[in-house]
């Protein structure tokens, strides 16, 4: 699943250009821990074409010596990927912790827990399944193709051309990987492989002209320069025959692949399936709650926060004489109310958008009191794009550019304008805007004095773990709920969503729950439909433990701030907790924890609080 490489492509892909312009500066400088973290940020980004193309910082100029090229994907590869690491982390001991203090020991430490991190996930030969539904060179790399690789000149389009001969070598390389894995007992469910195959035969189909990699080339070659039709035509005939000749025999091998392993290959859903499937299960849970809670601990949180919050659900239920013979019955009827939808057509989409800016207008009137920092970089309210709306969740959120040329932006889907009905809207807007995601990621950006892969490190627990605190803060208090028991139930529904991952998540992966098991526990907490639930269900079997992070990171942060009322009684400023925690940036739990405690400490020595 999550290879390392996968992992470095995930975090440096979030980089803009100014970190490979100031890490090619701070080569030349004296070394100290901030150009040690930066240096090794360079010299780990550089092994990857696919990571440079990301950042587009040398991606045709003079420098440009990847982009025609796609990252290596064998095994070999991934030991020396590894042995890397592991350099760059024992170099890390020269500069720390010993006689490090205050943001230098924080970078340390948060350096030190992420490297240790990837090294950990290294370790395991067999790491999930390389090929799935969602993720994997199959579904990855034709975006990157023909979303990243920029195409501004005929240099440029050679360089496409190159890239999809490329192609075919990964899909060869990647195909020897899952044999290998498949001669030591490493399977897909039965039902990835439908969903992959499904995927797969998809992307092919119909030829390689009317392959995606080839139709939406002539649209990227009608603006440049120089070329006339006769060459532009020249360069989508030699497209379409290196498609025609790797990449759909790659595709073609792949699914023969996939389909003889059909026939043999078991309905488990859980990872302890795998050699090693419990152990690397552990690794993940370790490294997406950046925790040492067992599986056992993180399903029994989860039990304990369903039953809370489906008690809190069931009040507003009956107090709004909503009826239904269960739970997930009476969800339902809320959303079929028409009074909570809106049109779906032009003007429905324009009214949504309009009443996201106006609870996007409260939240920023008040946050002057619950926020010390309000991020300068504005943040837009934008419809997700129509060509992108199939496949795409129902909102997200990408935060500005470090250069300031972009600003955030909040994405709402709007194919159907019932899948996301105005009692939901308020807490997703919350979530994935301010005080969330905006909030977080655009203060990160602001720290100063440390290098730059802490500006743009995402640590899930940490990010998703306060964008769902600050869903209660809004509640709580901010007050943005009162009169509004609609908008606090869907508050409740959201929390409730990410409290059912833990339950279902460690069922599957540690307690052997079935698919279905999965499926039918989570439609009847959250009030999702079948299609929705399996959905999301399908995507923990395939990413281990991801899912787990963003509750037990909220109650991480809840308990930090209970600890910080409890220590400093009137002294308590919930602006200064928030400064906190938000302006040291993304980073593992427990270093957060230390933080809050140190910070505790100061203000009773200041006023000489007995501990």
């Amino acid at each position: 699943m999550r290879k390392v490489g996968k992992v470095f492509a995930w975090v440096f892909g979030l980089l803009a250009a100014g970190l490979v312009a100031a890490s090619m500066w701070f080569w030349f400088t004296p070394v100290g821990l901030n150009n040690y973290v930066n240096r090794i940020t360079l010299q780990l980004t550089l092994d990857s074409p696919q990571i440079l193309s990301q950042l587009g910082f040398i991606d045709n100029t003079p420098f440009d010596f990847h982009s025609g090229k796609l990252d290596d994907f064998t095994r070999e590869h991934e030991q020396r990927m590894l042995e890397r690491l592991r350099r760059a982390r024992a170099g890390l001991d020269r500069y720390g912790p010993d006689g490090l203090d205050g943001k230098e020991l924080t970078t340390w430490k948060v350096t030190a827990w992420f490297l240790d991190d990837l090294i950990r996930q290294g370790e395991f030969e067999h790491q999930g399944y390389r090929v799935n539904q969602i993720s994997g060179p199959t579904v990855d790399l034709p975006q990157f193709l023909t979303d990243t690789h920029v195409i501004k000149h005929a240099r440029s389009a050679e360089r496409y051309l190159d890239r999809l001969a490329e192609f075919g070598r990964v899909l060869r390389e990647t195909r020897v990987r899952v044999e290998q894995d498949r001669a030591k007992g490493i399977v897909p469910p039965d039902f990835v492989i439908d969903q992959s195959l499904t995927g797969m035969r998809s992307f092919i189909d119909g030829g390689a002209a009317r392959n995606a990699l080839v139709t939406t080339l002539p649209a990227r070659l009608a603006n440049i320069e120089g070329l006339d039709e006769a060459q532009r035509r020249d360069f989508v005939q030699r497209a379409e025959a290196i498609v025609a000749r790797e990449v759909i025999p790659g595709y073609e091998a792949m699914i023969a692949l996939f389909e003889s392993m059909r026939p043999t290959a078991t309905h488990d859903a859980g990872i302890w399936r795998i050699p090693g499937g419990a152990e690397y299960y552990a690794t993940q849970l370790k490294s997406n709650t950046t925790t040492t809670m067992s599986a056992d601990e993180v399903h029994a949180l989860g039990l304990a926060e369903v039953a809370r919050i489906e008690a809190e659900m069931t009040a507003i239920l009956d107090a709004q004489g909503v009826q239904g013979a269960s739970l997930a019955e009476r969800i339902r009827a809320v959303s079929a109310d028409p009074s909570q939808k809106f049109p779906n057509d032009d003007a429905g989409r324009a009214q949504m958008l309009a009443f996201l800016k106006q609870v996007d207008e409260r939240v920023m009137a008040a946050a002057p009191k619950y926020f010390k920092t309000i991020p300068p970089q504005p943040l837009e309210i934008v419809r997700v794009p129509e060509y992108s709306q199939d496949s795409a969740p129902g909102g997200y959120y990408h935060p500005p550019a470090l250069d300031g040329s972009r600003p955030g932006r909040f994405y709402i889907n709007q194919k159907d304008t019932a899948d996301n009905p105005r009692w939901t809207l308020p807490t997703l807007m919350i979530h994935e805007g301010s005080p969330g995601h905006h909030f977080q990621l655009s203060a990160q950006q602001l720290i100063e004095g440390v290098p730059l892969l802490r500006k743009v490190l995402p640590f899930s627990a940490y990010s998703e773990g306060w964008a769902l605190y600050v869903e209660r803060v809004a509640k709580v208090d901010m007050g943005l709920y009162e009169n509004d028991p609609f908008g606090d139930l869907g508050r409740l529904q959201a929390e409730m969503y990410r409290a059912v991952r833990l339950v279902v998540d460690t069922g599957m992966h540690a307690k052997r729950w079935s698919r279905e098991q999965s499926i039918d526990y989570m439609v009847g907490k959250t009030g999702m439909t079948d299609a929705e639930v399996t959905r999301e269900i399908e995507r923990y079997v395939v990413w281990p433990g991801q899912a787990t992070s963003y509750k037990v990171g909220q109650l991480a942060l809840l308990r930090m701030r209970e600890e910080a009322e409890r220590a400093l009684g009137p002294r308590f400023d919930l602006r200064e907790f928030h400064e906190v925690v938000l302006m040291n940036g993304a980073m593992p739990l427990a270093v957060v924890e230390e933080i809050v405690r140190e910070w505790i400490s100061g203000l009773r020595q200041d006023t000489g609080t007995a501990a």
